[in-house]
């Protein structure tokens, strides 16, 4: 588990699978029914599932170097039970482990198949990577302010359950729309968002957000809804007048030095950017990214989001009096282990984590094939964090 030299160029981008040639196959994938190759080999390769458009990257790489420190034995309980890092990596169906320290790489693993120029799946870690690019709008003018209507931007949602929601409602997920994110439920609102998504009409996706119903007045109910980030996606392609991956590349992942091309699904060819999910990038370009949030998204001296705009992005909301851990497309941690103090996470189904500790200048990468959506882990990641950071302090 020493780390290991990165590639010298990034992977080629495979072409992409003729259309309606791998839909079942998107489906399998959702309801989690893949087995555990097909499982992996469907991560390594989504670009298969549906059109995708490049994330390109610039002529600089930023370094990572090895650090002189290494990583002790990591020990944490859970349920009466003794785990160590071999446990995490294979009951959690781990394939890439990244544990970078005051920017330097402490550990680098790879797993079940994964190499170093290979793409992965990121799924809703793609979400907090559309809250940075709304803060990175937000200081370029393109849009005002997190209070402005979202139907400023959209206003082909003028009418429907959207009508005085903000753009800050929509990164809460706090708009009081109904909507059903149940990944294994064939009729369940995420999986009528996929059929659309399969179906590949360019429009539908934003037609089908217009129909859903209000369920509570905006600003008074968490609701998790990757359909609200994909409206943030078309919300940031509305207002810069660019493809996602357009965006993304020219605020974040050329000025932030990644080393290799990722890709991003879209809606359909040349169609609209699915903000939701669909980025696939490699282990140390996700490390890298993870470094430049902990640098408060300050590249050679320039700052790419307001000040402030991640304690911002972070902070926990409060309904009733009930505090709800979750910002803008980001996970706060829980309070309970002051390891954890200021910490937040990006994450995905099937196992994909960020997890980033400033006051530590840590920053943890997990790339998983865990056998269903959610809920199929053996070791809490919360758990194996604190235990990692404990062992770094």
């Amino acid at each position: 588990m020493a780390a290991i030299d990165p590639p010298t160029r990034a992977a080629p981008l495979p072409t992409a699978t003729p259309a309606g040639a791998a839909l079942p196959l998107a489906r399998l994938l959702y309801a989690g029914e893949l087995a555990p190759d097909q499982l992996v080999e469907t991560l390594k390769h989504t670009q298969r599932l549906f059109p995708v458009s490049d994330v390109r990257r610039g002529p600089d790489v930023r370094a990572l170097p090895d650090s002189p420190r290494r990583l002790g034995p990591v020990r944490l309980r859970q349920a009466g039970r003794t785990y160590d890092l071999v446990d995490y990596l294979a009951l959690n169906r781990v394939a890439g482990l990244l544990v970078l320290k005051d920017g330097a790489i402490v550990l680098e693993d790879y797993e079940l198949g994964l190499a170093p120029a290979d793409r992965w799946a990121s799924f809703s870690v793609a979400k907090s990577v559309c809250s940075t690019l709304v803060g990175a709008a937000i200081t370029d003018g393109f849009i005002a302010s997190v209070l402005e209507p979202l139907t400023r931007y959209l206003p082909e949602l003028g009418g429907t359950a959207y009508d005085g929601v903000s753009v800050r409602h929509l990164l809460q997920m706090a708009s009081g729309v109904r909507w059903d994110e149940t990944y294994t439920d064939p009729g369940s609102d995420r999986r009528r968002f996929l059929d659309l998504q399969i179906a590949g009409r360019p429009g539908s996706l934003l037609r089908f957000m217009g129909t859903l119903a209000r369920a509570a007045p905006p600003g008074l109910v968490f609701n998790y809804s990757t359909g609200e980030t994909f409206l943030v996606g078309a919300l940031l392609e509305a207002a810069t007048r660019q493809p996602l991956a357009t965006y993304l590349s020219a605020r974040i992942w050329a000025p932030a030095g990644m080393e290799s091309d990722a890709t991003w699904w879209l809606e359909a060819p040349a169609g609209t950017g699915i903000g939701g999910s669909g980025l696939a990038a490699t282990l140390r370009d996700y490390g890298r990214f993870a470094l430049f949030v902990l640098d408060d998204a300050v590249v050679g001296g320039r700052r790419v989001v307001p000040a402030g705009w991640f304690l911002e992005s972070v902070t926990p909301q409060i309904h009733d009096g009930v505090q709800v851990d979750y910002g803008y497309q980001w996970w706060p941690m829980p309070p309970g282990d002051p390891i954890h103090r200021g910490a937040f996470a990006a994450q995905g189904i099937f196992g994909q984590r960020i997890y980033l500790n400033p006051r530590e200048r840590l920053a943890i990468v997990v790339l998983s094939a865990r056998p269903k959506p959610t809920g199929a882990h053996v070791i809490e990641d919360v758990a194996f964090f604190g235990a990692v950071a404990e062992a770094l302090a």
